[in-house]
């Protein structure tokens, strides 16, 4: 099926009519940057088909400017029967590697929803250690609505811990990139080095590790 901009309840409707009524959709956000958590959320909205015109402007985050962002997170939470958000830290994402990590913070966003769904929607990855029924979905931030309002969650959630890490960690520009590799990032990196929350195993900073950049003497957090 052709790529969608702006998603919609066509595959939770066809759960729905199935009788599975509570579902949650689940995405991440922060896979890719070089510092900092990776952020993951899961939503549960009511069976309700007129959400769509009430949640008119949710798509994948990525296609939201941070004004718009901000905005329909707020009215994801007043539509939702419940909501969770989970980090896996930059620790963890050594340890575990970035997919574990992510499943960790998928994990751990399940964990904070006040109901249990009986099935999950989730932009194309599995959880093997989660009994419930899971559909994984290509590009689902694309297609569902549920998904893409994790999506907003989970980046939102992620982008205000990554402005808050500005005072402990000044100079790294994190309130900006949000730990992504711009060329802001890359300047820093190249004159401070990496700091606490930087992801060693990533290979930009294992690279000036192994080269001598040596860990920055700020804070953690």
């Amino acid at each position: 099926m052709p790529l969608s901009i702006t998603p919609d309840l066509a595959i939770e409707m066809r759960f729905w009519r199935a009788g599975l009524t509570c579902l949650a959709g689940l995405d991440e956000a922060g896979r890719g940057a070089w510092a900092g958590p990776v952020a993951a959320a899961a939503v549960v909205f009511p069976a309700d088909e007129t959400l769509l015109q009430r949640l008119s402007g949710v798509r994948d985050s990525k296609l939201m400017t941070p004004r718009q962002r901000s905005h329909w997170a707020d009215k994801i939470k007043q539509e939702a029967l419940a909501w969770g958000v989970g980090m896996a830290s930059w620790e963890e994402i050594d340890v575990l590697g970035i997919l574990n990590a992510t499943r960790l913070a998928m994990r751990r966003a399940l964990e904070q929803l006040t109901i249990t769904p009986q099935q999950l929607l989730l932009d194309a990855l599995r959880l093997p250690e989660v009994s419930l029924p899971q559909e994984a979905i290509i590009k689902g931030d694309r297609y569902s609505l549920s998904i893409a309002a994790a999506s907003v969650l989970a980046k939102t959630s992620r982008d205000a811990w990554m402005i808050a890490c500005e005072h402990d960690f000044p100079g790294y520009g994190f309130s900006h990139h949000k730990g992504y590799g711009t060329s802001t990032h890359k300047q820093a990196l190249g004159t401070l080095g990496p700091c606490a929350i930087h992801r060693k195993t990533f290979a930009p900073i294992a690279r000036l590790e192994k080269q001598g950049g040596g860990i920055s003497a700020t804070t953690s957090k």
